[in-house]
């Protein structure tokens, strides 16, 4: 008897199987599956902060779903997985672990690592021979049912430095708590402030320009000489700006970003107490991020806290004999997004002082 219905079960699966198919790539996702709460799948970081009331937006006028911003996001499961062969399409996790994959979206690591191949300063873990898919899989890349707004929104990443270098959960550098550098902050220092090089930009995008080509390049300036400090989560971390101009309005965003530009090596205390910005602001004058002089785009070094009126950038516009000054420019409209806040002046001064040596 156990047998018959063994029997009967395996005949109504195989049955439904056939009926059914094998999955192919090129079908959309499962409208229920909750990859379409995902971040990747839905867009809303982007879309978030542009039209949130102090974003983008308010000088555009211009509904995210009109902007080509949103071609990048992945909706369905093909974006990463699917391979083609003449006219057969088969689904693969090895295409999906590629960095090529990622990079055909999160082009801005891309030039990261394009830069700092350069100058012979790569990312510790892509020397290594790690790939994005070491640190961000499960839920970081395909969601985990709930919807938010933000990569920044608390564990819609949940890749964490500490994941391997504080609770071993593969082998790598232990992280040492009694190394000075890492007990003098008392936990109000994220290890991006010390360790992230330098920050990658996409510096004056020029917005009008974009829109009548759709594309990124030659429309932006990429820069990556300084690193920004911005407060996020009741941490120093390392941050970035972004910006914009549209019809001779330049905008400014500031926000905490993690660059894959790691050094195994930690900054050294003079690097961010009492260096030539810091020096600077406290003498009530700017620091000149970005200037622009004899047709040149010439970036500050070094290390900058994020104090957007002790701050000084140069607003391009693009003509027809190359990028120019903004003439008769509106002053900036300057949003935090992705739940960055200022450095205070408190901070300021603590970075003002030179430490001291322990006896």
């Amino acid at each position: 008897m156990m047998r018959r219905m063994l029997l009967a079960v395996l005949f109504l699966c195989a049955v439904v199987l056939y009926a059914h198919g094998p999955a192919e790539a090129g079908e959309g996702p499962c409208l229920t599956s909750f990859f379409t709460k995902s971040l990747h799948f839905s867009g809303k970081g982007m879309r978030y902060w542009y039209e949130e009331p102090n974003g983008f937006m308010s000088i555009t006028g211009i509904p995210y779903n009109q902007l080509g911003c949103k071609k990048c996001h992945a909706t369905s499961c093909d974006a990463c997985h699917m391979t083609q062969k003449g006219e057969k399409k088969r689904f693969s996790k090895r295409a999906a672990k590629s960095m090529n994959t990622c990079m055909a979206c999160h082009s801005r690591e891309g030039l990261t690592f394009k830069l700092d191949g350069r100058h012979n300063q790569l990312d510790v873990h892509v020397a290594a021979g790690m790939v994005c898919s070491d640190c961000h899989y499960r839920s970081d890349v395909h969601g985990d049912g709930r919807e938010r707004t933000s990569m920044r929104h608390p564990k819609a990443v949940r890749a964490t430095c500490e994941e391997c270098h504080v609770q071993q959960e593969r082998e790598s550098p232990a992280y040492d708590p009694d190394t000075p550098s890492h007990s003098a902050h008392g936990g109000k220092l994220a290890c991006a402030a010390c360790h992230v090089t330098n920050t990658m930009s996409c510096y004056n995008c020029h917005f009008g320009a974009f829109l009548k080509t759709g594309q990124k390049k030659g429309n932006f300036l990429p820069e990556k000489s300084w690193m920004l400090l911005i407060n996020y989560n009741g941490q120093v971390t390392s941050g970035n700006v972004m910006s914009l101009v549209y019809k001779n309005r330049p905008f400014v965003a500031y926000v905490p970003y993690f660059t894959h530009s790691i050094s195994a090596q930690g900054r050294r205390c003079d690097d961010c107490h009492g260096n030539a910005a810091v020096q600077r602001m406290v003498k009530g004058e700017k620091v000149p991020v970005m200037r622009f002089e004899n047709g040149t785009l010439i970036p500050w070094q070094g290390v900058v806290p994020t104090i957007p009126n002790k701050l000084d950038w140069v607003y391009l516009d693009k003509t027809p004999q190359g990028w120019r000054p903004l003439q008769d420019a509106q002053p900036a409209k300057i949003q935090f997004a992705a739940y960055g806040q200022p450095m205070t002046e408190k901070q300021l001064e603590a970075l003002a002082q030179k430490p001291q040596a322990k006896q």
